[in-house]
């Protein structure tokens, strides 16, 4: 019997002080929920969804609710959802009437023979699962059309910018799980960078990029500049590197990082966690929302 473990992230990117206390106290009430489902015998794969799900709620983070308007100043959001057990794994993009992308994925995982439905197709499908959808106004804060506002008529900016020390916001939510019987699981949810061109999707819902889990290595969940992660199939090369280096996922999350700065000139971070339960994070944005907790810890540990 494996002992439990589960780490989570809120984003990496120039996240500002005014904020810090936010993500703080939202990482830790993602993570404890979570972190319940596993001590009371709950699979990897629903102690993902909790957390992720929590997040998705809290508009601190850009997943759900709270999540970025894009040049129509509409919400798009896609989300991933690997089981390393089943190698199952299923996602969703673009979609704007669920509320929670996260279980969507997870339905697109379970009971379809698909891994990635976009927009409408998806929409159509949570109403055949019976996930309730909502209407724009359900996801969009005050504080994201603000922002969409003082966008308009100004240059855009690029999306790797987003990433750097300019204080452009950006975000995703994602959680790596394994539970007392050594299955794995990871998922990611995001809501995209601000102003972004209608229909542009990142690494996050793309299997091997934003998320991966093998239940003979370990997951991943990653955040960042989405075209640079995806370039280098971000998720996939770290949960190889923990293969190759002895399932260390502190090195494999480094040396991942090397290989996207230097074959793709990327932002991000990257949350790891081997098949024994043991974390690696690793960023190269000024702050990193991220938190984790192991059956080997008598707190959690919570940073941004």
């Amino acid at each position: 019997m494996t002992r439990p473990s589960l780490v989570i992230h809120g984003g990496a990117w120039d996240i500002p002080s005014s904020l810090v206390a936010a993500h703080r106290k939202g990482l830790r009430v993602a993570l404890k929920e979570g972190w319940q489902v596993l001590l009371h015998g709950g699979s990897a794969v629903d102690a993902v969804e909790r957390a992720i799900v929590i997040m998705e709620d809290d508009e601190t983070f850009d997943a759900g609710r709270g999540s970025f308007l894009n040049a129509a100043g509409e919400v798009e959001m896609d989300a991933s959802f690997m089981d390393g057990k089943s190698f199952r794994a299923g996602a969703v993009a673009a979609v704007q009437t669920v509320r929670h992308p996260i279980s969507l994925a997870r339905k697109v995982m379970e009971q379809s023979e698909h891994v990635l439905l976009v927009g409408m197709g998806a929409a159509r499908f949570a109403r055949e699962q019976g996930i309730k959808l909502c209407g724009q106004d359900d996801l969009i804060t005050l504080r994201e059309l603000e922002r969409w506002r003082s966008l308009q008529g100004k240059p855009n900016v690029k999306t790797r910018d987003a990433f750097r020390k300019k204080r452009k916001p950006t975000g995703t939510a994602g959680a790596v799980a394994v539970d007392r019987d050594g299955n794995v699981a990871a998922g990611t949810s995001t809501g995209g960078t601000p102003n972004k061109y209608p229909g542009r999707i990142g690494d996050s819902p793309l299997i091997g990029c934003g998320t991966y889990a093998d239940n003979m290595s370990g997951g991943v969940s990653t955040s960042g500049w989405g075209e640079a992660m995806i370039k280098v199939v971000m998720a996939k090369t770290v949960v190889d590197l923990m293969a190759l280096h002895d399932g260390d996922p502190a090195k494999a999350a480094k040396e991942g990082l090397s290989i996207l700065v230097r074959k793709a000139n990327g932002f991000g971070g990257i949350i790891a966690l081997n098949k024994a339960g043991e974390v690696g994070v690793a960023y190269n944005t000024p702050r990193m929302a991220r938190a984790y907790i192991t059956s080997r810890m008598d707190t959690p540990l919570v940073q941004v």
